[in-house]
């Protein structure tokens, strides 16, 4: 087996050049990168927040003036006979957006960046606000009736907005699905790096992935993810429904009990991140470039503004007006950055276990989780409460992999509409996620892989999405500044496509209509 998990693992090895490339371009040339801050952020990054600023100026800070309409739309009284509520399409993005990186990453731009990079998470996450709207708005105007439900998303847009041609889709479609079915042994791992540290933590000694109980948690994740995943995108709603505010508030109340607990060392974590951001810290490096470009690429990447691959959340929504989803998705950003990394933030500033002579900080440092998990401890020494809050934080590090995992696969079956809508096909795409490649992250776990290169395909992939995403935004602003005005001009009354110059199976004058009459 190992054999074959190598063989894997090598052919893609030619991979993993090319991904640098793509992810640190044009960084990689001396030139650019001998320009001062500017050097430090490669085109990626530079796309996503460019395209931050650019909505946010051009929309007039809309992330902030409809953040209470965004508040209002969550209400869990909201009913809808066709696609999901504004709320299960929330929790379900949540579910993907709230990952292990929200703790693995933000350790990663502390550790590397210094406190500073806090600062700078959350200016991009207040731009990040902005993309997020826009991109949720056009996963809305596009989006198509399938039944009961709704079906759409960036594949959908962006064939759209490119002259409605069909090759450009069906590509786009299939490189998500290449992309979401690679992610799929990277969120398991993080699963079993949950159940690792809480089992560590239980038995008080470094537990082996050869003992039963890895195979035990193998078995349980193929099974709940199967069941879940099979029993389609309502069933995936009523989960995320239960499961993405028990993680969150988890993992809220964890951290709040941890800033009660250290309460004098509030202050001294807001002097860090303030005088951080602009002068960091010489065990950091010392380099300002670096603590902003850890800051900005860490919430960009966490709250997945820009990418596009939240927007299949945004398509199911059943609203009055796409523009309604977009101010819901803006709060999906807020959340994910603004609250929960930033409470990660404080854990590891407040440990500051960089400042302890008997921690090897350039060893630790290297090990993201194993760098939060000592700041917890810290955080706690000398008290009964500390394994209890190891294995409270892990269980809520275990959620987040778990429903990010999930979500992929909910994704790969909203984005696969796009090629076709046949139920035999969205079942193989079901069968190919939940029994091919869920199980194949177990078991490289299990034979104590990680089939790195396998994973930077997947990088590779995300990084084009970027490059693809971004600017089919950019050409599509006028649709998205039209409907905006629309929405203003109406006050929320039904959409109308027409309205806008556009033709919509969804978004009929006769459907706005009987919405009137059912009102």
């Amino acid at each position: 087996m190992n054999g074959i998990f190598t063989f894997v693992d090598d052919l893609f090895a030619g991979i993993v050049p090319i991904t640098d490339f793509l992810w640190d371009f044009p960084t990689n040339f001396a030139g650019y990168a001998a320009i001062p801050v500017i050097g430090q952020f490669p085109l990626s990054i530079l796309f996503l927040l460019g395209c931050g600023i650019y909505f946010t100026f051009k929309l007039g800070f809309v992330q902030i003036k409809e953040f209470k309409t965004g508040i209002r739309l969550l209400s869990p009284k909201l009913k809808t006979d066709v696609g999901r509520t504004p709320l299960q399409a929330f929790m379900i993005s949540m579910a993907g957006r709230v990952g292990a990186g929200n703790i693995v990453g933000v350790a990663g731009a502390v550790t590397l960046g210094g406190p500073g990079a806090i600062f700078w998470m959350w200016l991009s996450a207040m731009f990040g606000m902005a993309t997020a709207f826009c991109e949720a708005t056009l996963a809305q105007i596009y989006k198509e009736r399938k039944g009961d439900e709704y079906v759409g998303g960036f594949t959908f847009y962006i064939q759209k907005i490119w002259k409605n041609k069909v090759w450009i889709g069906s590509a786009m479609c299939v490189m998500y699905l290449i992309y979401n079915m690679l992610s799929i042994p990277v969120h398991t791992f993080h699963v079993f790096t949950a159940a690792s540290s809480i089992m560590n933590t239980v038995t008080g000694r470094t537990t082996n992935v050869n003992e039963p109980a890895y195979y035990v948690i193998a078995i349980l994740i193929i099974v709940i993810i199967a069941i879940i995943t099979f029993g389609g995108i309502k069933r995936v709603a009523s989960f995320s429904d239960g499961a993405v505010p028990v993680m969150a508030v988890l993992y809220i109340a964890i951290t709040f009990i941890l800033i009660i607990l250290n309460l004098d060392k509030v202050p001294g974590f807001f002097a860090a991140v303030f005088v951080g951001a602009f002068k960091p810290s010489a065990i950091f490096g010392g380099v300002f470039g670096v603590t902003l470009a850890q800051g900005l690429k860490r919430a960009l990447l966490s709250n997945e503004a820009g990418m596009g691959t939240s927007t299949q959340a945004s398509s199911i929504a059943e609203q009055s007006h796409p523009c309604e989803q977009g101010f819901v998705q803006a709060i999906g950003v807020f959340v994910d950055t603004i609250v929960i990394c930033s409470l990660t933030g404080f854990i590891v500033t407040a440990g500051a276990i960089w400042e302890d002579p008997k921690v090897d900080w350039s060893t630790i440092s290297l090990d993201k989780i194993g760098t939060f998990l000592a700041s917890v401890k810290e955080l706690v020494p000398g008290t009964h409460l500390d394994g209890a809050v190891v294995i409270i934080v892990a269980v809520a590090f275990g959620l987040f992999a778990f429903t990010t995992l999930l979500c992929n696969l909910t994704y790969a079956e909203i984005a696969a509409n796009k090629i076709s809508k046949n139920k035999e096909f969205i079942r193989f795409i079901r069968i190919l996620g939940a029994f091919i490649f869920v199980p194949l992250g177990t078991l490289t776990v299990l034979a104590g892989l990680q089939l790195d290169n396998l994973w930077y395909v997947s990088d590779m992939i995300n990084v084009i999405l970027v490059f693809i995403n971004v600017p089919t935004l950019i050409v599509g602003r006028k649709l998205v500044i039209k409907a905006y005005r629309n929405y203003k001009e109406s006050n929320g009354k039904r959409f109308v496509a027409a309205d806008i110059g556009l033709e919509s199976d969804v978004w009929t004058r006769e459907a706005a209509e009987l919405k009137d009459k059912e009102r």
